[in-house]
C-alpha cells in the first residue's frame, strides 16, 4: 500500500505526537501515584517495587505482540490497540484491591509495550532521512506528558482518591485510538533497501546488536528508575508540602523536554557517539549530586541535570541501531525494545529491594549510579566498534 497523502500523513503524525504525549504521562505515572498507593495499601518499599515488575510485565508482552505487527507492517494498528488498552488500564486502578491494582499497571504497560515502540518505528519510517532528529522531536513530546505528570496527580488527586486523575487521562486515550482507527491508512510504505541483501543480515548473531541492546537495558532501566523512586525519595528527604509546583521530579523531567527540544539543535555540530558520551558524562554529574544532596534544592538541581543529560539518549540509540544495520532494521528491533522493558524491571526493582534491605531508599538510588557508569564504558567500546563500520561517527 502507498504512503499515505500528504493530507493524511499529516493528520496521522499529529494523532501520533498527541498519543505520544499523553504516553508519556501515563508511563511515569505509576512513580507519582507511589506514595498515594503505599499510604492507601500500606506498603513498605519492597511490596511497592513489585507493581514496577507488574507494568514492566505487561510491557514485555506488549512488546512481543508489537513484534509480530511489525513483521505485517502495522504499526498504526499497534498504536491503537495499545491507546485502547492504556485507557482502561488506568480506569482499573480505581478498583479498590492491591491485587487488582497490580493487574491494573500490567494492563497499562500492556499497552505501552505496544504504542511506545509502534509509535517510534512509524516516525522512523516518515522520516528516512532525518531520523535521529524526528525522533528526538518525537520524545520531546513524550517528555512533556511526564513533566505535566507531577503536578497534575499533585493537583488532581484527593488524598487516595485518583479518579479524577486516570479517568483525565482515560479520555484522550481512548480518543486518540478511536482517530486512528477511523483514519483510512493504517500500513506505512516499507523503505526499499539500497542493498539487494540486506534484509537476509543476521542482526542478532552479530555481537554489535546485541551491545546496542545491552546499552538500551541499562539506560531504559535508569529512567525508569529515576521516574519512579525521584518522588518517594524525594519525599523521604523533606516532608514539606510546598514544592509541587518545582518539585525535584519536575525538575528533571523539565530539563529532560529542554534536552529533547535542542537536540536537534546539537547534532549540527556533534555526531552519535559524541552526544551519547556528553549526555552519560551529564547524567553522572547529576547523578553524584542527587544520591549526596542533603535538601531538596540541591536534590532539585541534581535531578535537572540528570534529566538534560539522559534525554536524547534513548532515541539516539534508536537511531544508531537503525543506521548500523540498514533500512530492514526497525522490522527487527524487536530484542531491542525487549531488552529495554527488561532493563526497566530490573532496575526499579532492584532500587526498591536495595532500600527495604538497608532502610535506606539513598542506597537504593546508588543502583541508577553503576548504571550510569556501566553505560559510560559500554558506550566507549561502542564507539570504537562503530567508528570501524562508519568512520562518520568518530
Amino acid at each position: 500500500m502507498p504512503n499515505p497523502p500528504a493530507e493524511n500523513s499529516l493528520l496521522l503524525k499529529l494523532t501520533l505526537h498527541v498519543l505520544f504525549l499523553v504516553s508519556g504521562t501515563v508511563t511515569v505515572l505509576i512513580g507519582q501515584v507511589l506514595p498515594i498507593l503505599a499510604r492507601h495499601y500500606a506498603l513498605n518499599d519492597l511490596d511497592l517495587s513489585f507493581y514496577f515488575p507488574a507494568q514492566f510485565a505487561g510491557s514485555l508482552l506488549g512488546t512481543y505482540l508489537f513484534s509480530l505487527f511489525a513483521k505485517q507492517n502495522q504499526f498504526v494498528t499497534a498504536s491503537i490497540a495499545g491507546a485502547f488498552l492504556m485507557g482502561i488500564g488506568v480506569l482499573m486502578m480505581n478498583l479498590d484491591s492491591f491485587s487488582l491494582s497490580l493487574a491494573a499497571f500490567a494492563l497499562n504497560g500492556l499497552g505501552i509495550g505496544l504504542t511506545l515502540p509502534a509509535i517510534n518505528m512509524t516516525v522512523l519510517e516518515l522520516n528516512p532521512r532525518n531520523a535521529a532528529a524526528a525522533l528526538s522531536f518525537l520524545n520531546f513530546f513524550w517528555g512533556v506528558g511526564a513533566i505535566l505528570c507531577k503536578p497534575f496527580v499533585d493537583y488532581s488527586s484527593q488524598g487516595n482518591d485518583i479518579r479524577v486523575t486516570t479517568v483525565t487521562l482515560a479520555i484522550p486515550l481512548l480518543v486518540s485510538g478511536a482517530v486512528l482507527y477511523f483514519q483510512p491508512f493504517r500500513h506505512i510504505e516499507q523503505r526499499s533497501s539500497e542493498e539487494p541483501d540486506e534484509a537476509v543480515i543476521p542482526i542478532w548473531t552479530m555481537p554489535l546488536a546485541w551491545a546496542i541492546a545491552l546499552f538500551n537495558f541499562i539506560h531504559v532501566g535508569f529512567e525508569s528508575g529515576m521516574g519512579g523512586w525521584l518522588t518517594s525519595y524525594t519525599d523521604r528527604l523533606s516532608q514539606s508540602t510546598t514544592i509541587h509546583w518545582f518539585s525535584p521530579t519536575l525538575a528533571y523531567f523539565l530539563f529532560f523536554v529542554v534536552g529533547r527540544g535542542v537536540a536537534p539543535i546539537m547534532f549540527r555540530f556533534l555526531n552519535v557517539n559524541k552526544m551519547l558520551m556528553l549526555g552519560l558524562l551529564l547524567i553522572l554529574s547529576g547523578m553524584i549530586v542527587t544520591v549526596t544532596a542533603g535538601s531538596v534544592t540541591l536534590l532539585g538541581l541534581g535531578a535537572a541535570i540528570a534529566g538534560f543529560g539522559t534525554s536524547w539518549i534513548f532515541p539516539t540509540n534508536v537511531s544508531r541501531f537503525s543506521k548500523t544495520f540498514g533500512s530492514t532494521a526497525p522490522r527487527r528491533a524487536t530484542p531491542l525494545f525487549i531488552c529495554g522493558t527488561l532493563g526497566a524491571a530490573t532496575s526499579t526493582w532492584l532500587i526498591g529491594f536495595v532500600s527495604n534491605q538497608t532502610g535506606e531508599l539513598r542506597l537504593g538510588m546508588y543502583v541508577l549510579v553503576i548504571s550510569v557508569c556501566l553505560l559510560i564504558v559500554l558506550q566507549a567500546v561502542l564507539a570504537f566498534r562503530t567508528m570501524r563500520i562508519d568512520p562518520s561517527t568518530a
